[in-house]
């Protein structure tokens, strides 16, 4: 049959989108999972996708062979109707081989079917689930996501995919909770479609985030999904960094928040970096802001970055760009990084220095001499720059029209350079030349230099001008001498109206009296000279000789070149003497004046004419024209007579600008730099200001330039207008005179190349700076509340807010120095600086202050005059206090810390005054538990502070962290003390007087420890007592030793390491205790006991079973020793066959927790084991354990003898019964064993006329395999000594011991009554309710032990136990079986057997009562317990085969061969009847129809192993046919050790007088056992011989019990119908009962013979005669109760008749021993019955007693006499 291999059949719709990809599919190959079963290859799960209603769909399963043999299968069909496939048959496959099977689905409803289909083997079986599904959404995501970790108010984000993995299309939509968010938060997803689904994480706070994001999807039915976000938010921390490199004071690693850039070059800029640290572990997106100013200003300093992310643990590198405008201007700005939230602010300062170039001249005056006309003479001028920064400086003269020129009139002086300038001086005109001509220099004032010279011809030979002539000159214009042309001053020299000084200058005669000396001229700075000409500005130093008007002049546009009109000039002589005005020509110069030389009169003018007479079209001309001015009688030197009234020429300037270009022609266009600031250089109010500005001409072509300087009158400019020749430069002066604080633009024109469109505007502002400090909190500065006598320090920000630096000072009044100071008291505030100060404020007295300082400001000008000061006030608020300390807690309790260990714990300080108090703390220890005074005295302080001195601001707390480490066991008190620091206490020696109480700390030192509190055996070592189990592994000692503290020695190694290079490791503890595991046959199941290790101390306990090996450090191979010691190899032996085993081998116990810990020892090899094992104790104990266990032949007789010498309990001397004690014989081997004492020894220890101190009760028995025996002995001391016996056992067939007993004899009346030994429990076994579980054990005890103490002879004790079912669904059986005959006797248990239902428990009373013989009582008793329905099934197996055996035996079998036809090879197996008939003939089939089952044998058989799914068959074929009988279930086992002792009457009144009371003496009972109202069983040997109606009720099933409780239901609930069986019952309540009949009442039994009213029976009569009540009240009942006032009159006389008489006969009941034992037997189960419904929940003890008062009802005081009296 041919079927597709891949499921389902593929539509040629899915065919195509296969092929062109646009669906992403899984194949169905990847799809299903497969797995090999025993060799057969096949899908786990075949599914059914999109089927429909009415159609069948088929899919094929292919099974294949994947083993390398023929393997054969067989299976079964679906279960349900919905899945068909071919009816089943037997296939086999072969290697490699496949199969296909098909199944068809026919669905009938709209909903999901699965099913399966079952395959069998050989093996076993498996089957292949068949399962239709219906179309669903579905999304596919992950369950959660781990965002990155963010910062605080930052972002993160990831992702995650979302598939829709369902059959439809799918509408989502998130909803997320804050601080996340889903993009695409909605959406829809085609089936198989998968999105991206961005997680957005923007947290507020610093938490830890794990939230569920719920997705909604799906149609009409709403589905949800959730995943959880997970993700973590901590604070970024960010720090500012300069780095060395930068600032070369730093250190590294020194964080520091200034960057000074030093001095840097104007008009350039410099960057520098900083560091912006984060430490945390987080990206810290952060912004930087510039601090904000109250006026707004140009600033200087600049970063690109204004928002930035420092990445976790690293650093962002921050550029500051400064950019100085301004020469000599100190420049501070702030730069705040604000992290995300504005979390944490950082500031940085940066600070700067501008410094610009500084230009000097070697000379300030050029000195030609003379020379003839028509030559020329060249001279060397130096400039030099000392500055390293370059200079651009230029010469205020135009070389082409003057006759003196400069090779480099202007250009670039590079740093710290020296330029030679060769100025040529080439005269037209025999005169006298003089020139002062200025040198600017960008960003330095101007300098001037003075050119002259004088030139001769042949008729004309002028007085040669000199150096002198020229200060004579200045000093005469200051003196108002020079308008006056040389001949008056010579005539009035004369005539003695001037006089010569002594410089050589004139001067007017001295006035009488000589009052004011001459005046003397004064060099002006060359700004104010070059500014203040007359011409630019309205001022001038000195009125002017001669003007030419107009300075400059622009001829515009000159078209046609002919036509242009000629400029009037005028010149104008303003001096007394006639003068001559020659003008220089410039050869090659579009520009000339005409006249070229004329004479003006004096105060008159003169008239010339420009001419312009230009040559080029579409071309700018420019020049500037140069003429000098000079007395007529300086044209020959013969007309001087003085030489001091020579006046040198004056130059006279023009500067003249023309362009020839066509109208709708383009101009040439400039091409320049222009360096030009934003801001004029502060300056105070009303003082001028003023800045240069630099234009390059970086063209080819002359550039000519004008300022409009009406459009801007606050602003002068110089020059407006001008030309700048190609590679030329111009440079400008801009001046200024501020009249306002308030910030002012300026806007000059600069109109290049005479065109309008070639304007630029140039915008600079200008403000006037007042003195403005701010003063941080609006002048006023709080301090604290400071304690008297010590002082606070508070810093304090001043600012200034201006442009310029300015200096403060500090006043502080006389009286409040001693109070108030400052540091520093003054000094300078560089322009935008804020300074912190440090303000100390010490109060001197306990008072509010109020103190006033002031601060001056003035500006920093030592040049001239400062200008007056401003001051500001400022208000400080402080008060002085007194307070103190004290401690949150003042006593502190650390309670229990491990010795060596550290404990940490803050102190709270609490200040509860006003002021901040600075502490110092001292400690003082104390020792309250005995110890030696020497050792602690050498031990450290155990309480060490982590800082001794701190402070406590006011009104609140500080933590002061203390560690503890106690070295020793021992009770620490510590006594914290504190005192103020003031200045003239610093230290704890001056303070000691002055300290205080603080706290108390006490702490106990404790090592960490635990004890065995339970232990019990299984395997080979069940039959083991725990009390002999106890001894066997020491653990009394093992206890005792875990109290006492460990020796140092066993601190060597404080927690398991590997130390030990050898096999066998050193020990350290002074302990080696034995842990005997007893003996067991070879082969027989490992020895298995259960510690329970309790931590009953106060800290966490850390242990460890170490093996040698777990003790021995990894060393190499060639560093071990190859020989060995036999006791090395032995312990090799054991450890590599891992004959000892621990499990688990290390663990940890808090406080108060519990552990069981497996011990096993295997039986594997013949012989002794012993194994060094240590118990470790992290920082406390460690104790060697010496494992050991024997292994004896499986024919060996063998008994464990637990030590050589046995100790008998204490017995007083003179006691008249001693006590039994038992001694206790363990057989460990598998036969069992004969022993016998031999008692020759103990003959020899009688005294006293043959007192037997020691006597042997049971000098032989038998003991069985695997169980205890005992040995009872008597100890009978008549001394107060120790006796001491050697008895040897015999063991028949076996090895004997000789052992050594030893009894103590006291005297009771020397020793005291706590020194009596009363108590026979052991003192490390705790009888509480805690016990180890067994593996597989389905039931608990309440109590393991129990103790019944000391009682009397002939009395009862009982204890109450729980059997607790730990079963949730099973029932338990459980019968309690008592060893011996004897116990048996004393001791009873009710109930013996029963049920317990799952998850209940039933209530067992164990009753011990002596009879006759006082002793030692030490019982196991056993408590076998079974599953219910493992019992059940047990016994219904049992019931079958013995109705099988009884069928057997009556059937026989026809063994003859010859019977019929010729019969057929027997087939090798008979696994079948169907299979044997049709190998059989037709008769003898018949025969074999009715084939017998196997015989009935009762050996029985071993289990075989099962197989998957059955058990698999027997090999040996008679086995086969066996039937063997069935085994009853295994019990488990659960022990109970009840142990007393017994003393005689007369020693437990001597012994226990108080306790005496509290027993109650009664004769001996009888063997039978007591009645109980629970189920019973048999109290013989046999635990399943029960009784066969328990059995058979147990093995009833639910319906069978229905039926039995339905039809007791009815014939109960009939007889309480019956009126009949009523009156028989109550007939039978009127008869007396004989037993009771010494109880009767005669006043009861004559209200009974009246049979009116009474139906109380006899019983509660008797109750109510046992306790008599009041005769009042009886007398109300009577009359309540009698129907007849004659009948009440009868029994009251009745009643005083008897009274008498029944006083006697109840005394003398009360004497009888019947009447006592029926009190206690009716107490005895009122308070079991109690008990036992307590436990069932129906009465609650401990419930508070509810009193209900009610009102008297009349109906209830009459009764009706028909009707039974109520019980409560």
């Amino acid at each position: 049959m041919l079927a597709q291999a891949h499921g389902e059949p593929q539509s040629p719709e899915a065919f195509r989108k296969l092929c062109c990809g646009c669906v992403r599919k899984l194949s169905a190959r990847k799809a299903k999972k497969k797995g090999v079963f025993w060799g057969i290859e096949v899908a786990e799960t075949l599914r059914w996708h999109g089927w429909e209603l009415g159609k069948e769909m088929i899919k094929h399963l292919i099974l294949k062979n994947v083993h390398e043999k023929t393997q054969k299968l067989s299976y079964r069909c679906p279960s349900t109707r919905f899945f068909l496939t071919v009816f089943p048959q037997q296939m086999t496959l072969s290697p490699g081989m496949s199969l296909t099977l098909p199944i068809v689905f026919r669905p009938t409803e709209k909903r999901e079917y699965k099913d399966s289909i079952c395959f069998k083997k050989a093996e076993g079986e498996f089957s292949v689930t068949l399962h239709a599904t219906l179309p669903v959404s579905c999304l596919s995501f992950p369950s959660a996501v781990q965002l990155p970790i963010c910062a605080v108010h930052n972002v993160t984000e990831t992702t995650f995919p979302m598939r829709n993995i369902g059959d439809l299309v799918t509408v989502f939509a998130w909803e997320t909770p804050s601080p996340f968010y889903m993009t695409p938060d909605c959406g829809m997803l085609n089936p198989g479609a998968e999105c991206v689904v961005k997680v957005v994480f923007q947290p507020k706070e610093a938490l830890m985030y794990d939230v569920a994001a719920t997705c909604w999807f799906g149609g009409e039915e709403k589905q949800k999904r959730t995943i959880q976000l997970k993700a973590l938010s901590k604070y970024p921390f960010l720090r500012v960094c300069v780095t060395a490199e930068e600032d070369e004071s730093i250190q590294p690693g020194e964080f520091r928040d200034v960057l000074c850039f030093g001095s840097v070059p104007v008009g350039t800029t410099v960057e520098k970096c900083v560091e912006i640290f984060n430490l945390s572990v987080v990206d810290a997106p952060c912004r930087i802001e510039r601090a904000k100013d109250p006026l707004p200003r140009d600033h200087v300093f600049s970063c690109d970055v204004a928002h930035g992310v420092v990445p976790a643990n690293g650093k962002l590198v921050l550029c500051i760009r400064f950019q100085p405008q301004t020469v000599g201007e100190h420049s501070t700005d702030y730069f705040t990084i604000v992290s995300a939230g504005c979390l944490l602010q950082t500031v940085l300062k940066v600070v700067g220095l501008c410094k610009g170039p500084l230009v000097s001249l070697h000379q300030y005056s050029v000195d030609f001499d003379w020379i003839n006309l028509g030559e020329s003479l060249m001279h060397t001028l130096k400039i030099s720059n000392i500055s390293d920064v370059p200079a651009y400086y230029q010469f205020d003269i135009d070389s082409r029209g003057s006759v003196f020129s400069l090779d480099r009139p202007c250009g670039v002086l590079e740093g710290t350079t020296t330029l030679a300038l060769k100025v040529t001086f080439r005269p037209t005109q025999p005169i006298s030349y003089h020139r002062r001509v200025v040198c600017l220099v960008h960003h330095q004032e101007p300098m001037y230099v003075d050119f002259f010279g004088t030139c001769h011809s042949d008729t004309a030979k002028p007085a040669i001008l000199q150096a002198r002539h020229l200060s004579w000159y200045r000093t005469n214009i200051v003196r108002g001498l020079t308008f006056y042309p040389p001949d008056i001053l010579n005539a009035m020299l004369k005539d003695g109206k001037l006089q010569v000084d002594e410089k050589g200058a004139l001067m007017l005669p001295p006035e009488i009296p000589q009052d004011k000396p001459p005046k003397e001229y004064l060099e002006a700075d060359s700004i104010t000279e070059y500014f203040h000409d007359g011409v630019s500005s309205d001022l001038a130093l000195f009125p002017p000789h001669v003007s030419v008007s107009p300075r400059e002049y622009d001829f515009g546009c000159c078209m046609p070149l002919h036509k242009v009109e000629p400029l009037p000039l005028c010149v104008t002589n303003h001096t007394k003497g006639k003068i001559t005005v020659a003008w220089t020509p410039s050869h090659g110069s579009a520009f000339r004046v005409s006249p070229e030389i004329c004479d003006i009169p004096p105060l008159k003018s003169s008239a010339f004419r420009v001419l312009f007479q230009p040559t080029q079209l579409n071309s700018l001309y420019a020049a500037e024209l140069e003429g000098f001015a000079f007395y007529k009688v300086l044209r020959h030197y013969s007309n001087i007579e003085e030489d001091a009234t020579i006046c040198p020429s004056w130059c006279l300037t023009v500067r003249l600008r023309a362009h020839t270009y066509e109208a709708g022609r383009e101009h040439f266009i400039p091409q320049y730099i222009l360096d030009v600031p934003k801001t004029f250089p502060p300056v105070a109010l009303n003082t001028d200001t003023y800045c240069s500005m630099l234009l390059l001409n970086t063209g080819t072509s002359l550039i000519t330039f004008s300022v409009n300087e009406a459009a801007c009158p606050s602003v002068l400019v110089k020059p407006r207008t001008g030309h700048i020749m190609p590679g030329g430069q111009q440079i400008f002066f801009l001046f200024t005179h501020p009249v306002n604080t308030v910030s002012q633009q300026h806007v000059l024109p600069l109109q290049l190349n005479s065109c309008p469109g070639y304007t630029k505007e140039i915008a600079l502002w200008s403000c006037g700076e007042s003195l403005h400090l701010v003063l941080e909190g609006d002048g006023n500065l709080y301090f604290k509340p400071v304690y008297i006598g010590t002082s606070s320090t508070r810093m304090y920000t001043i600012k200034n807010c201006t442009r310029l630096p300015m200096v403060f000072t500090w006043k502080i009044h006389q009286s409040d120095r001693k109070i108030l100071s400052v540091s520093p008291t003054a000094g300078i505030l560089q322009p935008y600086e804020a300074m912190a100060q440090a303000w100390t404020f010490t109060p001197d007295k306990e008072t509010k202050y109020l103190l006033q300082a002031m601060v001056f400001v003035r500006r920093k000008n030592p040049e001239a005059v400062s200008p007056e000061g401003v001051r500001y006030a400022l208000q400080i608020v402080g008060e002085g206090a007194l307070g103190t300390i004290r401690a949150q807690k003042e006593h502190l309790d650390l309670g229990n810390i491990l010795v060596g260990d550290l404990q940490s714990c803050s102190i709270v300080l609490l200040n509860d005054g006003i002021c901040s108090l600075k502490y110092i703390l001292s400690v003082e220890q104390l020792i309250t538990r005995p110890c030696d005074p020497e050792e602690v005295c050498s031990d450290p302080l155990a309480l060490e502070l982590e800082h001794s001195r701190g402070t406590v601001a006011a009104r609140s707390k500080a933590f002061v962290r203390i560690t503890v480490r106690p070295a020793r066991r021992l009770h620490y008190t510590w006594s914290i003390k504190y005192a103020i620091c003031t200045p003239t206490a610093t230290d704890l020696v001056s303070t000691k007087e002055e300290q205080q109480p603080l706290c108390c700390i006490i702490a106990t030192g404790v090592y960490p420890t635990f004890c065995i509190a339970d232990a019990c055996s299984a395997g080979s070592a069940s039959g083991i007592s725990k009390l002999h189990l106890w001894r066997l592994f020491s653990l009394d000692t093992l206890n005792e030793y875990l109290e006492q503290d460990p020796t140092p020695s066993e601190l060597t190694y404080r927690v398991p390491t590997r130390h030990s290079t050898c096999l066998i490791p050193p020990v350290y503890t002074p302990l080696l205790l034995d842990f005997n595991f007893g003996a067991a046959p070879i082969g027989s199941e490992p020895t298995l006991v259960m510690l329970l290790l309790v931590n009953k101390g106060v800290v966490p306990v850390e242990w460890a079973f170490l093996f040698p090996s777990d003790q021995k450090m990894d060393i190499e191979h060639w560093a071990e020793d190859a020989e060995f010691t036999p006791y090395e190899l032995h312990q090799m032996r054991i450890q590599d066959n891992q004959l000892f085993s621990v499990s688990p081998k290390s663990g940890k116990l808090l406080p108060g927790q519990e552990e069981s810990v497996q011990l096993s020892h295997r039986h594997d090899f013949i012989g002794t084991d012993h194994l060094p094992v240590l118990l470790k104790i992290s920082y406390g104990h460690e104790i060697l354990l010496n494992f050991s266990g024997m292994t004896v032949e499986q024919d060996q007789r063998y008994i464990h003898f637990a030590s050589t010498k046995h100790h008998f309990a204490p017995v007083a001397i003179g006691t008249s019964q001693p006590p039994t004690q038992i001694y206790e014989l363990y057989n460990g081997g598998s036969m069992p064993v004969m022993f016998e004492v031999q008692l020759d020894n103990i003959v020899r220890t009688q005294e006293n006329f043959w007192h037997p101190v020691f006597l042997c009760l049971t000098p032989r028995g038998e003991i069985p395999p695997g169980t205890t025996g005992h040995i009872e002995w008597i100890f009978s001391p008549l001394e107060a000594k120790t006796y001491l016996v050697d008895v040897l056992i015999h063991v028949l067939g076996g090895e004997s011991a000789l052992i050594t007993f030893q009894g103590e004899g006291y005297d009771p009346n020397t020793i005291g009554a706590t020194d009596t030994p009363s108590e026979i429990l052991s003192p490390s076994v705790f009888p509480g309710s805690t016990q180890l579980n067994l593996p597989g054990q389905v039931a608990t005890l309440s109590h393991h032990r129990i103790c019944l103490g000391n009682i009397p002879d002939y009395t009862k004790a009982t204890q109450l136990v729980f059997l607790n079912n730990i079963l949730e669904s099973k029932a338990v059986v459980f019968a309690w079986q008592i060893n011996t005959c004897k116990d048996k006797k004393v001791l009873q248990i009710s109930p013996e057997s029963g049920v317990v239902q799952p998850g209940e428990s039933i209530p067992c009373f164990i009753t011990l009562q002596p009879s006759g013989s006082v002793s030692f009582y030490s019982i196991d008793l056993v408590c076998e317990v079974y599953i219910q329905e493992s019992l059940v099934q047990y016994e219904r197996d049992l019931q079958e085969w013995e109705r099988e055996k009884e069928r057997q035996a009556v059937e026989f079998t026809i063994t003859e061969k010859d019977l019929g036809t010729k019969k057929k090879p027997k087939s090798p197996t008979a696994s079948s009847d169907s299979a044997e008939t049709e190998n059989l003939p037709e008769s003898s089939a018949v025969i074999r129809k009715y084939k017998t089952l196997p015989p009935i044998k009762n050996h029985p058989m071993p289990n075989q192993p099962a197989g998957h799914f059955q058990r698999r068959l027997l090999v040996d074929k008679e086995a086969s046919l066996v039937w063997v009988k069935p085994e009853p279930p295994k019990p488990i086992l659960l022990y109970l050790a009840v142990t007393a002792r017994s003393y005689s009457t007369e020693d437990f009144l001597s012994n226990f007088t108080s306790e005496f009371p509290k027993y109650f003496l009664s004769r001996p009972f009888s063997n039978q056992p007591l009645e109980s109202k629970f189920v019973h069983g048999s109290r013989d040997g046999d635990r399943m011989d029960m009784d066969p109606k328990w059995l058979s009720l147990a093995a009833a099933s639910k319906q069978e019990l229905q039926i039995a409780t339905d039809v007791l239901t009815g014939v109960i609930r009939g007889l309480l119908e019956s009126t009949q069986f009523h009156d028989v019952v109550r007939r039978s309540l009127d008869e007396p009962i004989p037993y009771f009949s010494q109880f009767w009442c005669e006043e009861s039994a004559e209200l009974q013979d009246g049979r009116e009213w009474s139906t109380v029976p006899s019983r509660v009569s008797a109750s109510q005669d046992l306790y008599p009540e009041k005769d009042g009240e009886r007398k109300e009942m009577r009359q309540e109760n009698s129907p007849s006032n004659d009948l009440l009159e009868c029994s009251e006389k009745m009643s005083e008749i008897l009274h008498h008489e029944q006083l006697r006969v109840q005394e003398m009941m009360s004497r009888q021993p019947a009447f006592g034992t029926l009190v206690v037997q009716v107490l005895e189960n009122t308070l079991q019955n109690i008990l036992i419904e307590a436990s069932r929940g129906e009465v609650v003890l401990t419930a508070r007693p509810r009193v209900i008062a009610l009102p008297p009802s009349p109906s209830r005081r009459i009764a009706n006499p028909a009707s039974p009296p109520s019980r409560a």
